[in-house]
């Protein structure tokens, strides 16, 4: 036990004697909103100039921002909401801002907490019903006379594990609302999102939608360049990791976010071995540690239904088809003693664990009968069992899935 210490005391000492590659790791993190956005000057100019009748007190359009992972989304709605925010503030316009990742908050519970949290409106962690959050919302901004601009950030996510009945209570806010208004930005990755909505929500959306493409290798090289000038000290990163975290981030779709990852996972690697400099082998190594990191904190960041879903999925044997996955799906469900979803749900889940890369739907030909998806599982499965086995809710389905003949 005391060499343990010892060497723990050794690196911790280590560490502040020696001088870091790192200048500020802060910028290396994929939430960082830079105060320059590149190759983006056309999606920031048409997301400002549709939310800018705020500052007329005219409520402006719902807006929809599609795109793969890691195409500056988040960034530019983050970037332009901060600068709105700014002249709001300095003018006495009557606006309230929010930002809600759907997938990071959970629940619905959790997306109305943390839009009465930026709007500035007590509202208990639990035991509230949802229409009473939404009373408090509506009242207080009709009451103090402030519009509420939300972004909504991956917006299918929410949809597809809680319905849309949320966002349909969201889009109709304005017939509750007197003087003032709410406005919506949702972002969503799937540009399919739209068929999971009700017409009911369809309807009162009147949203106007904004596709961001991928970045290429050329402009990946920019923004790494930038970043790499401001996270590390000089003359550390080399030309050829640069060139090689580029190329892997633009052949991963142009993921502007996962080319960020790279270089500061790198860097944190070259730094553990006491490198001087950043080359190509620790990105290298860098990449095959963020695919791993990224399937268990993605396995374990899953909702129930969608763990239940990945299990079923895991259980398939003979009959490989998403009529088998269902019927896993509902046993697993009995087993826990929980509603199961409807059919189209679950298929839902399949697509956007199929975005994920955890399992693959690919849809096939059937000749006359049609066509069908055939989901297979994309990662181990002893990396399904181990994230599973520790989840205490799922540990006995673990076993029992092992079991199945489908």
């Amino acid at each position: 036990m005391a060499t343990d210490n010892f060497s723990i005391d050794d690196i911790f000492k280590r560490a502040l004697n020696k001088t870091s590659i790192f200048k500020d790791r802060n910028v290396l993190r994929s939430d960082y909103i830079p105060d320059k956005l590149y190759f983006r000057d056309e999606q920031i100019r048409i997301v400002a100039e549709t939310i800018s009748p705020v500052l007329h007190g005219a409520r402006p359009s719902n807006m929809f921002l599609y795109g793969k992972t890691g195409t500056g989304k988040t960034a530019v709605a983050k970037y332009v909401f901060s600068k709105l925010s700014q002249i709001a503030l300095s003018k006495s316009i009557g606006v309230r801002f929010a930002y809600v990742n759907t997938r990071m908050a959970g629940t619905e519970y959790r997306v109305l907490y943390e839009i009465a949290r930026d709007f500035n409106i007590p509202v208990p962690h639990t035991g509230l019903a949802l229409s009473e959050i939404f009373d408090r919302i509506f009242k207080n901004l009709s009451r103090d006379r402030f519009s509420g601009l939300i972004i909504l950030d991956e917006i299918d996510f929410l949809v597809k594990s809680h319905g849309d009945d949320l966002l349909y209570e969201l889009t109709r806010a304005n017939e509750r609302l007197s003087g003032v208004f709410i406005s919506l930005v949702g972002i969503s990755n799937d540009l399919t999102f739209k068929e999971y909505l009700d017409p009911r929500v369809l309807s009162s959306l009147s949203e106007e939608e904004l596709v961001f493409p991928p970045y290429t290798a050329e402009e990946l090289k920019v923004i790494l360049a930038d970043r790499i000038r401001l996270g590390f000290q000089p003359n550390v990163f080399t030309e050829a990791a640069l060139n090689l975290a580029a190329a892997l981030a633009a052949a991963e779709h142009g993921d502007a976010r996962r080319a960020v990852d790279l270089v500061r996972v790198a860097g944190e690697i070259a730094e553990r071995k006491n490198l001087a400099f950043v080359d190509e082998e620790q990105v290298r190594e860098a990449l095959l540690k963020i695919d791993q990191d990224r399937l268990v904190d993605a396995l374990r960041s899953l909702p129930l239904h969608s763990k239940l879903v990945v299990l079923s999925v895991a259980g398939l044997k003979d009959n490989v088809s998403t009529g088998a996955v269902y019927n896993n799906y509902s046993q697993l469900c009995k087993k826990l003693g929980i509603p199961e979803l409807t059919t189209r749900r679950v298929s839902g889940l399949l697509n956007e664990l199929s975005m994920l890369g955890i399992v693959s739907a690919e849809t096939v030909s059937l000749g006359r009968q049609g066509r069908s998806k055939r989901p297979k599982l994309l990662i181990p499965l002893t990396t399904v069992k181990a994230v599973f086995s520790n989840d205490p809710v799922l540990f006995d389905l673990v076993k029992y899935v092992e079991d199945y003949v489908e």
